[in-house]
């Protein structure tokens, strides 16, 4: 009876066995494939975002936001690359297109003066009634102070070289952060060059996009008190 008892148990084993196995097998697929589970922005709030990349002076010091700006048009993100000298004509168009509804999501992004420009940028564009959803400087080389505010605003610069922490006016709204990338290898020129950042601005700029479908925070008209609430700038030290 022990060899019939053996074999009962064996079969009596199978089932579970069988569970395991395809277990096993959804799992390697998870590991093989991990993208499967990450979500992507919508084509539709794709389509109607627009990121102006501003380059800094002379134009030749700050190609990796072309390479950004390719990297994004391959996700067919709408992207303009243009001097930081042009911030306020692109302003001016942003602003048409949101009024005419082509555009409903406005990031920016900028390298060295592109990126001392972006708080100009961004309180013309409210001015005119326009909300910024992001904006991402680089390296800023002057004192930036930001009066009026993107929903979020992240200024990522060298502590122990030319770039500057961006200050927060009061009465700002929207978050500001301060990252401090020094001891990272990277300097003024190459930060925008960098392959780290530049997955990290387009990490960010995705989650932007995924978070337009939310309704816009209201941007303030010319002249209206803005609130007492302040953002606390922060700057990580790494």
């Amino acid at each position: 009876m022990r060899p019939n008892g053996r074999h009962t148990a064996g079969a009596s084993q199978l089932p579970a066995l069988r569970a395991w196995a395809i277990c096993l097998l959804l799992l390697s697929a998870v590991a093989i494939n991990p993208t499967t589970a990450k979500a992507a922005p919508t084509q539709a709030a794709v389509q109607t975002t627009h990121v102006y990349l501003l380059r800094g002076v002379l134009n030749i010091f700050s190609l990796g936001l072309d390479t950004i700006g390719s990297r994004l048009q391959a996700q067919g993100i709408p992207v303009t690359v243009a001097n930081f000298v042009s911030w306020s004509s692109l302003a001016d168009e942003a602003a048409t297109a949101y009024r005419a509804g082509r555009i409903k999501t406005i990031i920016l992004v900028g390298h060295s003066s592109g990126a001392t420009a972006l708080p100009d940028m961004i309180a013309k564009l409210n001015q005119l009634g326009v909300p910024v959803k992001l904006a991402i400087g680089l390296d800023s080389v002057f004192k930036t102070k930001l009066s009026t505010g993107a929903e979020r605003y992240i200024n990522i610069y060298i502590g122990d070289g030319p770039g500057e922490p961006v200050r927060a006016a009061a009465g700002l709204r929207g978050k500001l952060d301060n990252v401090d990338v020094r001891g990272t290898g990277v300097g003024h020129i190459s930060i925008d060059k960098n392959e780290a950042i530049q997955r990290r601005v387009i990490a960010e700029i995705d989650a932007a996009i995924m978070r337009s479908r939310a309704p816009a925070a209201p941007v303030a008209e010319p002249g209206a008190p803005r609130s007492a609430r302040s953002a606390a700038a922060t700057a990580p030290r790494n």
